[in-house]
């Protein structure tokens, strides 16, 4: 069995997404071990056994511990979903990793602005100018994505991989903070990460997500 330390909509999506896509069969069964974050469980949980910074994802699996979310999705597909890998020798290997860690910028970006959007509280309030200029970098981002794409359904012109599983976290979060009119290529490609059966049994698990509490957060006044 598998065991993937996991907090609700947060990277660790990511690898559940890839297990269904996967089989979690294929592993003998999957436990997940949820944790709360905001608060000190984390640090005191067995997770610091199993992630050096004490974050997730973190899986175990085969007497194999291993944490970040690239890290664990490159693996998975290496071993158990060639058809989702690029492995070397590849013509697009090259592009399938750029995007991998395409994936974390953009993923930084947006943990920034939980930080400051979500987390912090009144007496602490977000900075208007460090949102602001977040804000616009993970436009830019996206932009990017929207112009790469092109009329590809994928990334990849070969098709769906595990790049694009990276990214589909990125844009469940993304529309919290960016306006996503200017992106229709994005929003297609969106529409079609959530119409794949194994992302729809992934969301199954989630349940409705707890960590945001609008639908939109607007950059601060000053």
């Amino acid at each position: 069995m598998i065991t993937l330390h996991h907090v609700q909509y947060g990277r660790s999506f990511r690898v559940l997404w890839l297990l269904e896509e996967i089989g979690v069969d294929r592993f003998g069964g999957l436990e997940i071990i949820e944790h709360r974050i905001g608060t000190r469980e984390m640090a005191e949980s067995d997770l610091r056994n199993v992630s050096p910074a004490i974050r997730i994802p973190a899986i175990l699996y085969d007497g194999l511990e291993l944490s970040e979310s690239g890290a664990i999705v490159q693996y998975l597909c290496e071993t158990h979903a060639p058809a989702l890998n690029r492995a070397p020798g590849d013509p697009e290997r090259a592009n399938f990793l750029q995007w991998i860690h395409y994936a974390e910028t953009q993923a930084s970006l947006i943990e920034n602005l939980n930080l400051q959007m979500v987390f912090l509280r009144p007496p602490a309030k977000p900075s208007p100018v460090v949102v602001k200029l977040t804000v616009a970098r993970l436009r830019q981002t996206l932009r990017g994505i929207e112009e790469r794409l092109g009329e590809r359904d994928w990334l990849l012109p070969s098709g769906f991989s595990g790049a694009d599983i990276m990214l589909g976290f990125n844009l469940f979060a993304a529309p919290f903070y960016v306006r996503m009119d200017e992106f229709p290529r994005l929003n297609a490609y969106k529409a079609r990460m959530e119409a794949r059966p194994a992302y729809q049994r992934a969301v199954e698990r989630e349940g409705p997500q707890r960590f945001y509490t609008q639908d939109f957060y607007p950059v601060p006044e000053v």
